[in-house]
């Protein structure tokens, strides 16, 4: 979803390993087996010869931004991690397809080619394009936001990763961080989703599922019933 006002051994798509059925939820335990997912798909890319990729969607508020910005810090994984997020990528509150298919175009082929991939940036504020972002060499990269799991970007990832939560505590979730421009166009940009759900199926196309409910965003990385650091 926007910032409204700010300015495994082989590629998902392919055979990659089944991690759902291990990560029940973003506890302990879920956050165990993502960790293990990365490991696994970075040492396999590089083995390779690829650039490791990374994607992590979901609906809004799932908590996408959220885990990202963990993985980042407690990166488990040889390298530094790059991370794009497809807030900065959209352009407009009806561009989650224009962004999907650009992160693909301009970013995930070019990067599986050849190592060397770019992205749009949009200008929130002024509602147009920003400045064009390059993403060189083998280090890995993350890419987290709604419509990163289409069919074709999925095969271009060695990771795929789909969020999910309880609705109503997405949408508290989403309004409480983005405010009342978000709220104003919470149905739109959640209808926008739907249809790219009903268009390219991204469960289907994710190695690891994890239901994040039980994150209490407001605290940083914490389990919402023990009090539990999540991170550390």
């Amino acid at each position: 979803m926007p910032r409204s006002a700010e300015s495994a051994g082989e590629s998902a798509g392919e055979s990659a390993p089944e991690y759902a059925a291990q990560a029940p939820g973003a506890t302990p335990a879920g956050l165990a087996a993502l960790f293990a997912a990365v490991t696994h798909a970075v040492e396999a890319a590089t083995a390779g010869g690829r650039t490791p990729v990374i994607l992590i969607d979901g609906p809004s508020g799932a908590g996408k931004s959220l885990l990202a910005d963990l993985l980042v810090a407690a990166w488990p994984a040889k390298g530094h991690p790059r991370l794009v997020r497809m807030d900065d990528l959209y352009p407009g509150w009806d561009g989650l397809d224009a962004a999907s298919t650009a992160v693909g175009d301009d970013l995930l082929e070019p990067l599986r080619a050849s190592r060397a991939g770019s992205w749009q940036r949009w200008d929130w504020a002024a509602d147009r394009p920003a400045g064009r972002e390059t993403v060189v060499g083998p280090e890995p990269l993350i890419v987290e936001g709604c419509g990163t799991l289409s069919v074709r970007n999925a095969a271009l990832a060695d990771l795929t990763v789909w969020l999910r939560a309880d609705d109503a505590l997405r949408k508290q979730r989403a309004l409480a961080r983005d405010g009342d421009t978000f709220a104003t166009h919470w149905d739109t940009w959640q209808a926008e989703f739907d249809r790219f759900v009903a268009r390219e199926h991204p469960l289907d196309h994710a190695a690891l599922i994890l239901d994040v409910s039980a994150l209490d965003l407001s605290a940083g990385v914490r389990d919402r019933r023990s009090g539990t650091r999540l991170d550390t």
